[in-house]
């Protein structure tokens, strides 16, 4: 067996590399760099702009060269600095640079609101003209340059316009938009014939009646004599002897009845011609008119008042092929199948 051979001899520790160190930073020399501004409070203007000019140019002892008296006050004219020997800055001068920071705040609102203004200055202005002409319309309206002067009836036949026209004497003088419309009315009612009227003003003194005057259809007997009424029974006149031209109306229940509003709406859609022709109209109930003609005394035996204007139609064709020489019985009361006897 082989002897083993002597251990190796120990190494010595080996010193460990140090790590490398970063670059050293130079630091700034507060005095040269960081210039404080404390060391300039009682230098007033002078010192703020020391301060000024070592923040600006660090790293040396002294302030920048700012030439002559007159460079130096052509800076102080660039940086809003006061043209007079430095002095401290008092609370004058923080209220004077307030001011003027606020005036010129105010100018930059009133450039960037100018469209706006104009916008607003322009509505201002048309709402105003509108409500100066409205105004001025209203107020010309009610007063005595629009008043009634002249009063013009229109559409009469046989009512009188001076009578109607001196019934409404007492809106002369009352400006048109204030005439009293109910005064007119009652004053209307004194005139029987007249059906409707209307009103119209014309500026700027004219106001016009216009009337619609009620159609006779036919006259009603009773003890005072024959009056003389239209469709709806309102007595238009009465005579002691039978008006020409107008039937005589015999209906059961008087002029308040069906009977009488039948007989009134089927006079009223005769043709002028017929309606002449016509000698008496009788009546029981709405369902059976009937009419006598004058020169022939045939009958016609109308019905109901349903299809009146038909009924009319096909009662002048009828006649035209049977005329009242040939027949005494002209029945239309089923227009679609007349009958003639």
């Amino acid at each position: 067996m082989k002897r083993p051979g002597p251990l190796p001899p120990a190494r010595a520790p080996q010193p460990k590399a140090e790590a490398p160190r970063p670059p050293r930073i130079m630091e700034r020399d507060a005095r040269e760099d960081d210039a404080s501004p404390d060391e300039f409070v009682g230098g007033g203007v002078s010192g703020f702009r020391r301060f000024a000019d070592r923040a600006a140019h660090p790293g040396t002892d002294e302030t920048p060269h700012r030439g002559d008296a007159a460079e130096g006050r052509d800076d102080r004219a660039d940086l809003g600095w006061p043209d007079e020997p430095d002095r401290e800055v008092g609370w004058f001068d923080v209220a004077r640079a307030s001011w003027a920071r606020r005036r010129a705040l105010r100018a930059e609102a009133r450039r960037f609101t100018a469209r706006t203004r104009r916008r607003r200055a322009y509505w201002l202005g048309s709402l105003g003209a509108v409500a100066l002409l409205i105004v001025g319309t209203l107020a010309a309206a009610y007063s005595p340059l629009f008043a009634v002067r002249e009063i013009t009836v229109a559409g009469a036949d046989r009512v009188d316009e001076a009578a109607v026209a001196a019934a409404l004497e007492d809106q002369i003088g009352t400006p048109m938009p204030l005439v009293d419309h109910s005064a007119v009315q009652a004053a209307m009612l004194d005139f029987p014939l007249v059906e409707t009227y209307r009103i119209e003003s014309r500026p700027p003194h004219e106001l016009v009646v216009r009337l619609v005057e009620r159609t006779p259809v036919g006259v009603v007997a009773s003890a005072a004599g024959y009056t003389v009424v239209d469709a709806a029974g309102v007595a238009l006149s009465t005579t002691e002897e039978l008006p020409e031209g107008q039937p005589l109306i015999d209906v059961t229940g008087g002029t308040s009845s069906d009977a009488f509003a039948a007989a009134g709406q089927v006079l009223r859609s005769l043709p002028a011609g017929l309606r002449g022709d016509v000698a008496e109209v009788t009546a029981t109930t709405p369902n059976d008119v009937a009419m006598t003609l004058a020169e022939s005394g045939a009958e016609v035996v109308w019905g109901d008042a349903e299809d009146s204007a038909l009924k009319a139609l096909v009662l002048e064709r009828v006649m035209a092929d049977r005329p009242t020489s040939d027949a005494s019985v002209y029945d239309v009361s089923s227009p679609n199948a007349a009958v003639v006897r």
